[in-house]
């Protein structure tokens, strides 16, 4: 067939700053590439065009998502490609490097590219003889390559050497080739300095400073010293998807609970996770209640904060999305949610339930009180409230005897500051308040300028 532009339909996970990629092979049938378990915009895209999934193929064993290609094999009985290296323990069509996969009328040709995990293979997309783009996963990115600490901080650097060579691979086909990534703006995967999500090779040659690297020593340099942290739960991905996400027969779910089942969950152990909005939590909230506003990176803070062998009860306000709160936690493999709780917060006060409160701070009234940044160091780096206190959000569990009593928890825009105000709380600190906004905001309010650097 003729491929048209049309035929790629770009699917994309804003939270967790990836894309996966539907192909329209011309006559009903699809290639999925990079699916997630999550398969909602995939099955709406496919079904607005009466496609069926045919292939799906992984580029990599995520460590971010779990897999939609287990699913896609048991719904639509897509034959699943992968690359034959990650030994993957479920039905699949194992690809070693130059392997070729026709789809009917296109090719899919396996590359090697090692770098972002040792298995990591890139789809080549052919029509005939000619290149029509590259699936190219965690390998080359825009602007940029995916990172190589995953498995570990030891073979970090051995791995980067392998990206290193991986990505002068794929440089190596014609400028005109489209570049279709996984990993981008937004990932914790990746650190790419823009929001595009696709490009062609001889555009990545003119703009990716790690193609333009002289050497494979200044490209290891370059690449690990962009790494920042990453959210806990990728440490366990990797392996569940080598072995096969469990099949789901049916949507997720989050069931309404009583009181009396939410106060016998607590007793075994229960996590209860709030998600409601920042004002709302800061109103009142059930003692020990986690806050993770619902919005598109609801999944990363779930993931790296929450273990995910705890039950989970959900709070919610009226009118809150319980699929999408079930999706989020089901794609990141959170697979134990007991429900939420029946008429929320006012169903708590009720029923006699004590609530705590966390003061919200407009960014003129937070005066001479100690301030806790709590974003990324890269965020903090940029540009912070002089004399701010940084410990990550992810780090603050383990750190929080470092915060000073009664601090302004500040992050971006308030969301994160509430997460890390809630998890303080739980860990006994008093007198907490979360700035309402960012530096930025503070900035304006005071005519004072933010300060940059560690």
């Amino acid at each position: 067939m003729g491929f048209a532009d049309d035929h790629l339909i770009p699917l994309i996970d804003e939270g967790l700053g990836n894309s996966s990629y539907l192909i329209n092979l011309g006559d009903g049938r699809a290639l999925a590439v990079d699916a997630s378990r999550d398969l909602r915009a995939l099955r709406t895209a496919a079904g607005r065009r009466g496609l069926r999934v045919a292939f799906a193929a992984d580029t990599h064993l995520h460590a971010d998502f779990l897999s939609g290609a287990v699913q896609l094999a048991a719904d639509d009985g897509a034959t699943v490609l992968a690359s034959a290296a990650g030994h993957r323990g479920f039905p699949h069509t194992p690809l070693a490097d130059g392997d070729e996969t026709d789809l009917g009328g296109l090719t899919l040709r396996a590359l090697a590219t090692p770098g972002h995990t040792d298995e990591h293979v890139s789809f080549l997309l052919l029509d005939g003889t000619r290149e029509l783009g590259v699936f190219t996963g965690g390998s080359l990115i825009v602007g940029s390559a995916a990172r190589t600490d995953l498995l570990g901080a030891d073979r970090a650097e051995e791995l980067a050497r392998a990206q290193y060579h991986s990505l002068r691979r794929l440089a190596e086909l014609p400028d005109a080739t489209a570049v279709w990534p996984t990993h981008g703006a937004g990932s914790f995967c990746s650190a790419p300095p823009g929001a595009e999500r696709t490009t062609t090779i001889g555009a990545q040659k003119q703009a990716n400073a790690l193609l333009a690297a002289p050497d494979e020593d200044t490209f290891v340099r370059q690449l690990l010293g962009s790494l920042g942290s990453y959210p806990a739960y990728f440490d366990r991905l990797g392996e569940i998807n080598r072995r096969g996400p469990a099949v789901l027969d049916s949507a997720p779910a989050l069931p309404a609970l009583a009181m009396h089942q939410v106060r016998d969950l607590l007793g075994w152990g229960a996590q209860i996770v709030d998600v409601r909005p920042v004002a709302d939590f800061a109103a009142g909230h059930i003692p020990g209640a986690i806050s993770i506003p619902l919005r598109d990176q609801f999944a990363t803070w779930l993931g790296w904060l929450l273990p995910n062998e705890s039950p989970l009860v959900f709070v919610t306000a009226p009118g809150q999305d319980l699929a999408e709160i079930a999706w989020q936690a089901m794609k990141i493999g959170y697979e134990r949610l007991a429900g939420h709780l029946e008429g929320g917060m006012a169903a708590w006060t009720a029923d006699g339930g004590r609530q705590e409160r966390i003061e919200l701070l407009a960014a003129d009234r937070i005066a001479k009180r100690p301030v806790l940044d709590i974003r990324q160091a890269a965020e903090h780096t940029a540009g912070h409230i002089p004399d701010a206190v940084h410990i990550e959000l992810g780090d603050l569990a383990t750190r929080a005897d470092e915060t000073p009593q009664g601090a302004v928890v500040a992050c971006g825009h308030g969301e994160r500051a509430m997460t890390a105000a809630s998890l303080l709380q739980r860990a006994g600190h008093r007198g907490l308040a979360v700035l309402d906004g960012g530096p930025g905001d503070w900035a304006k309010a005071t005519g004072r300028t933010l300060e940059e650097g560690a």
